[in-house]
C-alpha cells in the first residue's frame, strides 16, 4: 500500500485528540467540576425503648391432679367422657359398693348396741347411787356402775366412728373429680380391679384456662441486665408475647407470675414461670413456644438502622454521618443489642444526625456528598391503596 493511505487515518486521529484536549481546557476554564456523590440518609430521632430478650420455654397446665381410687374394688361404670371437661366433684367411675353397704350396716348394727349399752349402764349407775344415797349398797358398787356406764359411752364413740369410716369408704365408691378441667383418656375400662392408693392412675384432670408457661433464662444475662445502664424491668403486670411454634404470635399476652429463686446448678439458668388465658384451649401442655421477655427501658435512646451500620479492620461498629456542611464523618459506635431492624445505639450518635444507609461503597470520610432523606416505608393501608387503584 501506498504510504500515502497511511497519513489519513493519522490526521483524523490527531484531530479528534486535539478536539478533545480543547473541549476538556474549555471546561476548565469554565470551572465545571464533577458533582458530588449522591448519597441515602436517615435522620435519627431518639425514643424511649423497651428492650426483651426472647425465651424457650413449655407449657403447662395451671392445675394437674392425677385421680387415683381411695377404695378397691371392681370398676362398675365409667361416667364422663375422655377428652371433655369436667367440673369439680363430678363422678367419673363407680366402684362396686356391695361390700361397702354392707360394711356400712355392720357399722351401723354396732352402733345401736352400743347405744342399747350405754342407755343400760346409765340406768344401772343412778340405781346404785339413789341405793347408796338410802345406804343400802356399797360404794362399790357405785363406782363400779359409774365405771360401766362410761365404758359404755365410750364405746358409743367407737362405733360412732366406725359407721363414719363406713360412710366414708361407701362414698368413695363414686370417684369424683378433685378439680376442674379437663379430662384425659382413662386407663382402666369397665371389670377391671382397683386398689386403693395404686401407682397407675386412672385417668388425668388437666385445668387449661388459664395456662402456665415455663421459660428458662441465664443467670449470667439476668446479671449483665442488672449491672448495665438500662433500667431493669421488674413489673410482675408487664405484658408479655408468646410466640408458637409455627412462628404466629398468640393473640393473648401474659404475665410473670413467679420466679424460681434457685439457679440449676448444672445448667445455670432461672425458671420463670408466666401465665396466659387460653380460653379457646389453643395452648396444650407439652407445646414448645419462645416468650418475648420485656427485659429492660431505655429512655431517650438512638435506633440505627442495621444497612447504616459496618465494622472497620478492628471489628468495631462504625457509622458513617453526613454533617451540617454536607461532609461525610465516621463515627465510632457502642451497640446496646438489636431491635427489630434497628440497632439501639448508646454512644456515637444523637438524635438529628444523618446516617448513610445507601451509598456507602462510593464515599469516605471528608469527602462532599449530596444527602437524600429516605423516603419512609408505605404503611400497609397506603399499600391496599394502591392495589386497589
Amino acid at each position: 500500500m501506498h504510504p500515502r493511505s497511511y497519513s489519513r487515518p493519522l490526521r483524523l486521529i490527531a484531530v479528534a485528540a486535539f478536539s478533545l484536549t480543547l473541549a476538556s481546557q474549555a471546561v476548565a476554564q469554565q470551572g465545571g467540576q464533577r458533582p458530588p456523590p449522591a448519597v441515602t440518609v436517615v435522620t435519627l430521632k431518639s425514643e424511649d425503648v423497651t428492650l426483651t430478650a426472647t425465651l424457650p420455654g413449655r407449657v403447662n397446665a395451671s392445675g394437674v391432679a392425677e385421680v387415683r381410687p381411695q377404695v378397691s374394688g371392681l370398676i362398675t361404670e365409667r361416667l364422663f367422657d375422655e377428652g371433655k371437661p369436667v367440673e369439680k366433684g363430678d363422678a367419673l367411675y363407680r366402684i362396686d359398693d356391695a361390700s361397702y353397704r354392707a360394711a356400712k350396716a355392720a357399722a351401723d348394727a354396732q352402733l345401736a348396741q352400743a347405744e342399747a349399752q350405754e342407755k343400760s349402764a346409765a340406768r344401772e349407775a343412778e340405781r346404785q347411787a339413789t341405793l347408796r344415797e338410802r345406804a343400802v349398797t356399797s360404794q362399790q358398787n357405785l363406782d363400779d356402775a359409774l365405771a360401766q356406764r362410761d365404758v359404755a359411752a365410750a364405746a358409743v364413740k367407737v362405733a360412732e366412728a366406725n359407721v363414719l369410716a363406713a360412710e366414708i369408704d361407701l362414698e368413695r365408691t363414686v370417684i369424683r373429680a378433685p378439680i376442674a378441667g379437663t379430662a384425659g383418656l382413662s386407663q382402666v375400662s369397665q371389670g377391671a380391679l382397683v386398689t386403693s392408693g395404686q401407682a397407675t392412675a386412672l385417668t388425668v384432670i388437666r385445668s387449661l384456662d388459664p395456662v402456665n408457661v415455663d421459660v428458662t433464662q441465664s443467670a449470667a444475662e439476668i446479671l449483665r441486665w442488672r449491672r448495665s445502664s438500662t433500667t431493669l424491668r421488674e413489673d410482675e403486670n408487664a405484658e408479655v408475647t408468646l410466640r408458637l411454634a409455627d412462628g404466629e404470635t398468640y393473640e393473648h399476652t401474659g404475665k410473670l407470675s413467679a420466679a424460681e429463686p434457685h439457679v440449676n446448678e448444672q445448667t445455670g439458668v432461672i425458671v420463670l414461670r408466666l401465665q396466659f388465658p387460653n380460653p379457646d384451649q389453643f395452648l396444650l401442655p407439652g407445646m414448645y413456644v419462645q416468650v418475648e421477655m420485656p427485659q429492660g427501658d431505655i429512655p431517650d435512646a438512638v435506633l440505627v438502622p442495621q444497612e447504616g451500620v459496618s465494622r472497620d479492620r478492628r471489628g468495631r461498629p462504625v457509622a458513617m454521618v453526613v454533617t451540617a456542611e454536607g461532609v461525610v464523618e465516621s463515627r465510632e459506635l457502642t451497640i446496646l443489642r438489636d431491635s427489630g431492624s434497628n440497632w439501639v445505639v448508646s454512644k456515637g450518635l444523637a438524635a438529628g444526625d444523618r446516617v448513610i444507609v445507601a451509598g456507602l461503597q462510593k464515599v469516605a470520610p471528608g469527602m462532599a456528598v449530596t444527602a437524600e432523606e429516605r423516603a419512609p416505608a408505605p404503611t400497609p393501608a397506603a399499600d391496599t391503596a394502591t392495589v386497589s387503584d
